[in-house]
């Protein structure tokens, strides 16, 4: 069984992040989608509120081989611990491409687990900073959010 690990902070979950996942569940019999917690980095919103509202998107998009989780730990100890047999990273630009190729390479050497990468494509321009930077001089971002996550940010602002 082919499983993807597909690791982030989703801080807030975008458009984006449902592209890669999207594309993700069509290669992988499993998609495993890791909500990180670093207990030294603030979150900008509630991690089970974001995991459930994630939960809803991928329901309403009918991604039923795909789960969420949250975890404290290195995401390839989580990633070993479910058994993935791959990592997923979401790739917008070449700067994206040169700081994930150097975590795939340290990855794969501590548990020889491979990474996949999936372009973004025309969503290359999202980033949680982005919406979160526009969210706060009050612009609108409905269409880099999906519904439930949008419904979520604007409850927590």
């Amino acid at each position: 069984m082919k499983i993807g690990f597909y690791a982030g902070s989703f801080d807030p979950f975008t458009n984006g992040h449902l592209h890669v996942i999207t594309e993700s569940a069509k290669l992988f019999d499993k998609v495993i989608v890791g909500i990180g917690i670093h207990p030294t980095k603030k979150r900008r919103f509630n991690q089970t509120l974001m995991q459930k509202a994630m939960e809803e998107v991928l329901a309403r998009n009918n991604l039923d081989n795909v789960t969420v989780i949250s975890y404290e730990n290195l995401s390839i100890d989580v990633a070993k611990k479910y058994n993935a047999t791959f990592l997923v990273r979401g790739i917008r630009n070449g700067m994206d491409y040169e700081y994930e190729e150097n975590m795939a390479s340290i990855n794969e050497e501590l548990s020889g687990i491979d990474t996949v990468y999936i372009r973004a494509g025309n969503l290359g321009n999202i980033s949680s900073s982005m919406v979160m930077e526009l969210l706060r001089y009050g612009k609108d971002v409905s269409k880099y959010l999906p519904k439930e996550i949008l419904e979520l940010v604007k409850n927590q602002k």
